[in-house]
C-alpha cells in the first residue's frame, strides 16, 4: 500500500555567482542568441528565489540545491594550464577563452538535468532512487556529475530510504541528460506510476535522427537508468522525440512536453510516433491518461521554443486541479497567451490556474521554470530523513536572499570571467553556503 502522505518536492537550483551568457549550448536557441551579452548574476539568483518562495507560499513543497564550484580551476589544470589560480585564469583567457567560459558556466541551475529520480512507491526495494546525469554531450555540463553526486548523497543520505547509482559511462552511446527527458504519470504522486523516457536517438539502431542539432539523450541511456532503478517493462514507456523538433531548438523533451499526475501537456511535434506513445501510456497506466495536445496550427514550433510554454511547471492542488507556472514570455506572445486561455484553461482538463513568473535571466540562457527544478516525490518519513537544511521556509529564504546580496555581482561580462577576484569571491560564497545549508564539504576546494 502506497503511503498517503507523499508530496512532490521541487528542488530548485540556486543560480551561481558566475551566471553568464557564454552561448555554450549547441541546439539551445536562446543560449546561442544571447551569447556574449552582459548578465546579472544577482538578479538571476533573486528571480529564482522569488519563484521558489511564491510556490512555497502557495502551499507547494519546495527544496533548494546548491550551485557548482565555478570557475572549475581543477578542470583547467587537468587541461594543462599551470601556475597559481590567477596565472591559470590568465592563460586560459588568452589561449582558450571558450574553455574558460565553459568552466565558469552556471548551468547547474537547471536541476532538471541533475539526475533521474524514481520514487519509493515504484521501486522494488521501496527506496527513492537517484542516477546523476552524465551530461556528456557538452563539456561545460560534463563537469557537473561528480559534485552533483556528492550533493545528492549529502541531502538524501539515509540509506534506509534513498539509493544512489553511479552516472552512466560518459560516452555518446549512453548520453544522459536526466529528468529533462523523463516524465512520471500516475493518478497521484503517492500512487504507482508509469515512467515515460524520451530519447533523441538510438546509439545502436537505425531510427531517424535530427540533422541540424545533436540529439542529447539516447534510448540506451534511458533503458540503463530504468534498469538501475529496478523498473519493469510494465512501468516504462520509451518514446523517440521528433527529430524535426530537435532541429528547431527542442534540445530536451521538457521544452516540448510536461506531465503531472495523469496529465500530459504536449505539442503535436513532441514525439516521432505520437499515437504509439499515447497508446503505450494508456495501456500501462492504472488511471486514464489525460492528454492535452497543442497543435502546430495554434503554436508553431518556433513560438513553443521562444516562449517555453511547455517548459512550465505543472503542479497538483489539494482539490484535484492543477496550476501551470509559465515564464513571462508566454504572456508577451499573443498567440501563446490565447492558447493558454482558450485551450488550457477552458479545456476539458484539470488545469485551472495560470501563474506567470519572471525568470528572464534564466530564459536568456535557455531555461524556463521547469528547467530550474528536480521533482522528487517523498513521503513524510522520507522528508524527515533529509540531511541538511534544504527545505525552503521563510527563514531559509531570508538567509539565502541575504547571502546572494552579500556575494553576487550586479553585472558580469564574459571578459570578467578571467578576474581572479571573481574566483575568490565565488569560493568564499560557496563555503558560506554549505554551512548555511548544513550539507558538509561537497565542493572540491573543501576536500
Amino acid at each position: 500500500m502506497a503511503p498517503a502522505d507523499v508530496r512532490e518536492v521541487n528542488f530548485d537550483g540556486l543560480v551561481g555567482p558566475t551566471h553568464n551568457y557564454a552561448g555554450l549550448a549547441l541546439g539551445n536557441v536562446a543560449s546561442m542568441r544571447h551569447g556574449g551579452l552582459e548578465s546579472n548574476p544577482r538578479e538571476a539568483a533573486l528571480q529564482g528565489l522569488a519563484k521558489m518562495k511564491s510556490l512555497m507560499d502557495a502551499g507547494y513543497a519546495q527544496g533548494v540545491l546548491p550551485p557548482q564550484q565555478r570557475p572549475d580551476l581543477g578542470a583547467l589544470r587537468e587541461l594543462g594550464f599551470a601556475g597559481s589560480d590567477a596565472e591559470v585564469l590568465k592563460r586560459a583567457a588568452a589561449d582558450a577563452p571558450r574553455i574558460l567560459r565553459a568552466v565558469c558556466s552556471a548551468s547547474s541551475m537547471w536541476t532538471a538535468n541533475a539526475a533521474t529520480v524514481t520514487p519509493s512507491v515504484d521501486a522494488p526495494d521501496g527506496r527513492v532512487h537517484f542516477t546523476p546525469a552524465n551530461l556528456q554531450s557538452s563539456f561545460h555540463r560534463y563537469l557537473e556529475p561528480r559534485t552533483t553526486s556528492r550533493v545528492l548523497a549529502a541531502i538524501f543520505e539515509d540509506a534506509r530510504h534513498f539509493a544512489h547509482h553511479p552516472a552512466l559511462p560518459a560516452t555518446p552511446a549512453f548520453s544522459d541528460e536526466g529528468a529533462a527527458n523523463h516524465t512520471r504519470l500516475a493518478a497521484d504522486h503517492g500512487d504507482p506510476g508509469v515512467h515515460l523516457y524520451v530519447y533523441g536517438r538510438q546509439a545502436f539502431g537505425g531510427e531517424r535522427a535530427p540533422q541540424r542539432y545533436p540529439a542529447r539523450q539516447t534510448r540506451e541511456a534511458s533503458q540503463a537508468v530504468a534498469r538501475q532503478h529496478g523498473l519493469s517493462d510494465a512501468q516504462t514507456v520509451f518514446a523517440q522525440q521528433h527529430p524535426d523538433a530537435i532541429d528547431a531548438g527542442v534540445f530536451h523533451n521538457d521544452v516540448i512536453a510536461v506531465g503531472n499526475g495523469p496529465v500530459l501537456l504536449y505539442h503535436d511535434m513532441a514525439f516521432l510516433d505520437e499515437e504509439k506513445t499515447l497508446d503505450a501510456l494508456r495501456w500501462k497506466m492504472a488511471t486514464p491518461l489525460i492528454p492535452v495536445r497543442v497543435p502546430s496550427e495554434a503554436i508553431p514550433l518556433e513560438d513553443a521554443v521562444s516562449t517555453y510554454l511547455f517548459n512550465s511547471q505543472l503542479l497538483s492542488n489539494p482539490d484535484g486541479s492543477m496550476t501551470l507556472v509559465v515564464p513571462g514570455e508566454c504572456q508577451e506572445n499573443e498567440d501563446v497567451w490565447r492558447v493558454i486561455q482558450d485551450l488550457l484553461l477552458a479545456g476539458n482538463n484539470p488545469i485551472a490556474e495560470i501563474v506567470v513568473k519572471d525568470v528572464k535571466q534564466s530564459m536568456r540562457n535557455g531555461g524556463g521554470p521547469a528547467c530550474l527544478r528536480l521533482r522528487v516525490p517523498l513521503s513524510a518519513q522520507e522528508r524527515h530523513s533529509l540531511g541538511g537544511r534544504v527545505l525552503l521556509d521563510d527563514a531559509l529564504h531570508a538567509d539565502l536572499t541575504r547571502w546572494v546580496e552579500r556575494h553576487y555581482r550586479d553585472r558580469l561580462s564574459p571578459n570578467d570571467l578571467a578576474d581572479p577576484q571573481l574566483a575568490d569571491e565565488t569560493l568564499s560564497a560557496l563555503d558560506e553556503l554549505t554551512r548555511l545549508l548544513g550539507i558538509g564539504s561537497v565542493y572540491p576546494f573543501q576536500r
